[in-house]
């Protein structure tokens, strides 16, 4: 059954409430007016953040990308994964999402530098940067709380 509506509506239609307490609460304050969280996903000078939750997934699994509007700033909350980075001009293209999209993805590359990213750590990828994130750092995965910042590049 899916439920769709207000703050309120949903408040009402939830049950039980307490096991939804900390999706409504980050919900509240996403709709509050000049809210931290309203702070994270709406930065100055157009920088935005996406606020992500994943499981880790194998290499083979991953996909090579870039972007050449936004500089992404991502940082590891929670968890750990790898991430590889190449230069662009050594991947070829497999799909090109521009202009609807930021987002270009490439074809598989087995020769990018390995970035064991930990909890607290961050990487930017500039427009130059293809980054293939998400991996695994082991056998099992490993579930990563992760905010990427997106920040526009500059004339």
């Amino acid at each position: 059954m899916t439920v769709f509506g207000t703050l309120d509506t949903l408040r009402a239609q939830l049950a039980p409430p307490e096991h939804f307490a900390a999706a409504l609460a980050y919900m509240a304050e996403a709709l509050r007016p000049h809210s931290t969280v309203q702070a994270r996903i709406g930065l100055a000078g157009g920088a935005f953040a996406l606020e992500q939750a994943y499981l880790t997934r194998p290499r083979t699994e991953g996909c090579w990308e870039s972007h050449r509007a936004y500089i992404d700033v991502q940082v590891v909350v929670a968890g750990e994964e790898l991430m590889e980075v190449a230069d662009v001009a050594h991947l070829a293209v497999a799909e090109d999402f521009r202009p609807a999209k930021d987002l270009i993805f490439y074809r598989p590359f087995d020769r990018g530098s390995v970035l064991h990213v930990r909890a607290g750590e961050a990487v930017v990828f500039f427009p130059s940067d293809a980054h293939l994130p998400s991996l695994r750092t082991g056998a099992a995965a490993m579930l990563v709380r992760k905010t990427v910042i997106k920040v526009p590049v500059w004339a």
